[in-house]
């Protein structure tokens, strides 16, 4: 395995992600980790990540001196990315000056004297990506993800044996024996994850799994009828559906605040599971499908990562929930969890199913949830599915879905003045939603989008499309 120290990078779980690429299994844990536990992963290699801090900032996040010195002894070998370089250059006696060009600010350093080499052999590898220095053009040897990969399989000489069939391997026992003999309660939400994680825990348990589909209000036009199809005629699980629309939008009722709106639907969500597992004989665990992205993006569970918004699976669990959670694909990404849905022999309808967000179209109403609201969201977002099937796109984006805006525009509509809403249409391509850049949808599809959704979608007058990439904008509006 290798070993990725987060130092606060934005872009930890994407180098991770890169490393399982590889088919090397990979971990993240904090910046200041003990040698103990690194001498107990016993790592091929480890990565230092990025960060916003300098490395003379009194606060800088420093590793373990332990852990440094088993670092700098060229065993396991090392390789540094933009703040881990600052900390390995000075470690091993190169200098590390303040960046004095005033755009850049204060806190911008670069390496002024260094013994650089690449991943292409060394037992220490050293990478640095200045916050102030850019690149005009580099040689094709240094690109940065041929480095990494180098320095994965070559330098580090880890084993490539990190696949979904011999994760299903480690974690279906792993599941059994935690579980013993008590009933598991899944929260099953229609999208991938969920879906996985039912068909992982059936497969440990078996017919101890009782899963929970929730009609939130918050689903899409045609949802409920249809997943709840697949979960119990296709896959033979064991299904109840509780409406809770009521309660739902009854709890969301005048919250405008994105943060609000995802703690509520997800202490919402475990009251109600807490609710019907009571009905269950011996239920004991609840397993839901978080996932390395939800994780890092929620809370800073290893480092000292900023967060940027809740999931409502991470950030909304009240502290003192009755049920014990089980999250198999908590260190999964999402391409990870799609190959192990294939795995686990799972319908394609599931598996290429664009993602959906836990607290549903709450959080794609912009601003206060009402009834009539989500009715407009509901009725433009079948459009909007509807459409990218018909020209064919639906694979080749990561995502596809209509977001209504807090904001009211003059219009005409059959010769009379109108005052609507204004609706927006977000499209973006991704590998795995930790980066996304905005589709480039072609010209006759907006404009059926547009036309169909002024026409066929009361109260909407005016269509705008978001063209923002991630980052700085997030895939969500909220």
């Amino acid at each position: 395995m290798i070993l990725i120290l987060d130092f606060g990078g934005q872009y930890t779980q994407l180098i991770a992600r890169r490393v399982r690429e590889f088919q090397v299994y990979c971990e993240i844990h904090p910046f200041d980790v003990s040698p103990e536990v690194v001498r107990r992963l016993d790592p091929e290699g480890v990565i230092l990540s990025g960060g916003p801090a300098s490395v003379y900032d009194t606060d800088a996040p420093q590793p373990h001196p332990g852990v440094l010195e088993l670092l700098t002894s060229g065993s396991p070998p090392v390789l540094g990315i933009c703040y881990g370089m600052g900390i390995l250059n000075r470690a091993f006696g190169g200098e590390v000056a303040r960046s004095e060009r005033k755009e850049f600010g204060p806190a911008d350093i670069r390496v002024v004297r260094m013994d650089p080499f690449f991943a292409l052999g060394g037992r220490s590898t050293r990478v640095w990506m200045s916050h102030g220095d850019r690149m005009a053009s580099i040689p094709r040897e240094m690109e940065t993800l041929a480095m990494l990969r180098n320095f994965v399989l070559r330098v580090a000489n880890a084993r490539t044996d990190w696949t979904m069939e011999s994760f299903v391997e480690q974690e279906v026992p792993r599941l059994r024996a935690r579980v013993g003999d008590k009933r598991v309660v899944c929260a099953l939400s229609g999208g991938v994850d969920s879906t996985v994680t039912a068909a992982l825990v059936q497969q440990a348990v078996g017919d101890r799994l009782t899963c929970i589909f929730v009609d939130n209000g918050l689903l899409r036009a045609g949802e409920v009828e249809e997943v709840v199809g697949i979960f119990r005629d296709r896959m033979q699980l064991d299904v109840r559906l509780v409406d809770a629309a009521a309660r739902f939008l009854e709890n969301l009722r005048g919250v405008a605040d994105p943060e609000r709106k995802r703690r509520i639907i997800g202490t919402t969500f475990i009251e109600v599971f807490e609710q019907e597992a009571k009905t269950i004989p011996h239920a004991t665990f609840l397993a839901q499908g978080t996932l390395y992205p939800d994780v890092i993006e929620s809370i800073s569970v290893r480092g000292p990562s900023a967060t940027i918004k809740s999931h409502h699976n991470v950030g909304g669990l009240p502290e003192r929930m009755q049920l014990e959670l089980l999250e198999p694909l908590r260190e999964l990404f999402k391409d990870e969890v799609r190959r192990l849905g294939r795995v686990l022999g799972l319908p394609d309808t599931i598996i290429t199913r664009q993602p959906f967000p836990g607290p549903g179209l709450a959080i794609r109403v912009i601003g206060p949830v009402d009834a009539e609201r989500l009715r407009i969201v509901r009725g433009a977002d079948a459009i909007v599915q509807d459409e990218i099937r018909r020209a064919e796109l639906y694979q080749s984006l990561w995502q596809a879905f209509a977001v209504l805006l807090p904001v009211k525009t003059v219009g005409v509509m059959g010769d009379e003045r109108t005052y609507e809403n204004v609706l927006a249409i977000r499209a973006v391509q991704s590998s795995d939603g930790l980066t996304a850049d905005w589709a480039r949808l072609p010209d006759d599809l907006l404009g059926r989008l547009s036309t169909r959704i002024i026409n066929e979608v009361a109260g909407v007058n005016r269509v705008v499309y978001d063209i923002s990439s991630k980052p700085p904008a997030t895939i969500e509006w909220e």
